[in-house]
């Protein structure tokens, strides 16, 4: 399943799932049939593997062909009938290619996903979650016209008691320059149409329209609608794209954060891509199972951490109502790290994937950046400054945001919009929980970020499932419950505060470098296990978010 609406009427796509074969590097020889998407730690007797697979499909095509892969991870790289047509780095943004007059008949793809942490990787490197290899996410295959539609943003304001809204187009002419017209429907009312120029190469078009009796997008009450762009060509409809839009406003004033005017308490799980059953590919049916029993819990928001989600996700947070702090992909990494020769290029490219192909979900209420990162330090500064510029580039509609653990020493507080901590009490020091509150919320007002809105970012603690203890202690779930009782007591009843996300909502995979915190290789914070069973944790979370 690529999106859980359907995304062309005009356009022929389908959907390049199912039996693939799948081989390691040098080893063609032990062949066997997977199912795309999969990771490849999912494959009895690779659970452990390290290094590049390589997955081969036979396919028909013909003509103009685009090649949609949603999420390769983490170095990939495309080819046709041996022949090399692509390369991507970065397993959770989408990228595509376009084959132009592809001869008919069967064609063999070949994709080879690297999962190693390899020289040229600045983002992949051992960390506090795994990195898992395969084609993790749907692979698509579109036909394409000379001309064709690339994307469509929406950007929806509240002026004059009317909600109004931009539309951008990018329209792809791979020919010679032509006269279009471009036809805009909201759901099946025609909103307008107009005659456009479209250069050889990208063209974007931007158009304003008057929306005087739709119903606003709350949290509690997610009415989504449909935009559709039709290109027309020599008076023949050749292509279309349609986005599932929200009408909402996403601001800050006085240290709140508002959604249409009205403050929001954030009550939300930081969430990794993860599963005992299924690696980091993640079926949909699963993904809706996770959001019930967040729901269940009585929280309203989750953030990606520590890179951009799968859109399917999103696109189940859109029709629940949940809001999303959703996140590019950094996460702890040290000055040294961050002068890496490709580190600020791989980062603003996917930055720009993110937005690019995430900008119409009217669940996600902030971008966020670097989660603990070198923010206390210059040249840390520096690149924090050049990510959110190219944000704020890309994206007026949303405030900013990024994780800081630099207590006391962050330089970087005054850059954001909304200032985010990550903070243990109780778990990696006994400091009380109101007593940590207060003393980083007056250092934030003297480090830049007075005025701003203050989200826990992180807050929680471990419990192995099943263990128990009388005597309540750390890494049993009756330890673990206590603490995040007393945590959420704190972060809740503190009138400072805009909310919180507790780490996290499951266990999930670490690499073995990281055995010597974390029991099991997993970061055991979850308040369910990596296969969804609950931690006594659930209930007393469920209990205060009830509250």
């Amino acid at each position: 399943m690529e999106r859980l609406f359907k995304t062309h009427e005009i356009r022929k796509q389908r959907e390049l799932s199912g039996l693939w074969d799948f081989y390691k590097e040098g080893a063609q020889e032990d062949t066997r049939k997977v199912i795309v998407p999969s990771c490849f730690e999912t494959y009895p007797g690779l659970e452990n593997y390290t290094g590049v697979g390589c997955y081969e499909y036979k396919t028909f095509l013909q003509g103009n062909i685009r090649l949609c892969f949603k999420g390769v991870s983490h170095t990939a790289k495309v080819y046709l009938d041996g022949n090399p047509v692509m390369e991507h780095y970065n397993a959770y943004t989408p990228f595509s290619v376009v084959l132009k007059g592809v001869e008919k008949g069967i064609h063999t793809l070949k994709v080879t996903a690297d999962n190693s942490c390899h020289e040229e990787s600045a983002l992949h490197v051992i960390n506090d979650y795994y990195n898992y290899g395969g084609i993790s996410r749907p692979v698509i295959a579109e036909n394409i016209g000379d001309i064709f539609i690339e994307w469509l943003h929406f950007t929806p304001c509240f002026e004059e008691n009317t909600w109004k809204g931009e539309a951008a187009l990018c329209i792809h002419n791979l020919s010679q320059g032509r006269r279009v017209k471009i036809k805009y429907y909201l759901n099946d009312t025609l909103l307008g149409e107009a005659p456009e120029e479209v250069k050889e190469g990208s063209n974007v078009v931007k158009t304003q329209f008057s929306f005087p009796e739709v119903t606003a997008y709350q949290p509690e009450n997610p009415v989504l609608y449909y935009l559709k762009a039709v290109l027309e060509v020599d008076g023949r409809e050749e292509d279309d794209l349609i986005e599932r839009i929200g009408f909402r406003e996403i601001t800050v004033k006085d240290g709140r954060i508002l959604w249409n005017g009205r403050a929001i308490c954030v009550k939300g799980f930081n969430r990794h891509e993860d599963h005992g059953l299924f690696g980091c590919a993640i079926p949909v049916e699963a993904m809706d199972y996770d959001l019930r029993l967040i729901k269940e819990s009585g929280a309203n928001a989750v953030r990606t951490c520590h890179y951009p989600n799968d859109e399917r996700f999103l696109d189940l947070c859109d029709e629940m109502g949940i809001m999303v702090w959703e996140e590019s992909h950094a996460r702890g990494l040290s000055e040294k790290q961050m002068r890496h020769k490709n580190f600020r290029s791989q980062s603003l490219s996917c930055i720009d994937e993110m937005v690019r192909e995430h900008f119409n979900h009217p669940c996600i209420f902030t971008w966020g950046i670097l989660n603990e990162c070198a923010s206390d330090t210059e040249y840390g500064r520096e690149v924090y400054q050049e990510q959110y510029n190219r944000l704020r580039e890309l994206d007026q509609s949303r405030p900013l945001t990024s994780a800081t653990c630099k207590h006391f020493c962050d330089i970087c507080l005054d850059l954001p919009d909304i200032v985010s901590i990550n903070i243990y009490p109780l778990w990696y020091n006994d400091e009380p929980v109101d007593e940590c509150l207060e003393k980083e919320y007056e250092w934030i007002q003297s480090a830049g970020g007075k005025g701003k809105p203050v989200l826990v970012s992180e807050i929680g603690a471990g419990a192995i499932a099943g263990v128990h203890s009388s005597c309540r202690q750390k890494w049993s779930e009756e330890r673990q419950a206590d603490i995040l009782r007393e945590q959420l007591a704190g972060v809740l009843s503190h009138p400072e505060y805009s909310g919180v996300f507790l780490w996290q909502f499951s266990d999930g995979r670490v690499p073995d470098e990281c055995f010597y915190a974390r029991p099991r290789c997993m970061n055991n914070k979850g308040v369910v296990d990596e296969y969804r069973r609950k931690k006594l944790g659930f209930e007393a979370v469920k209990e205060a978010f009830g509250k």
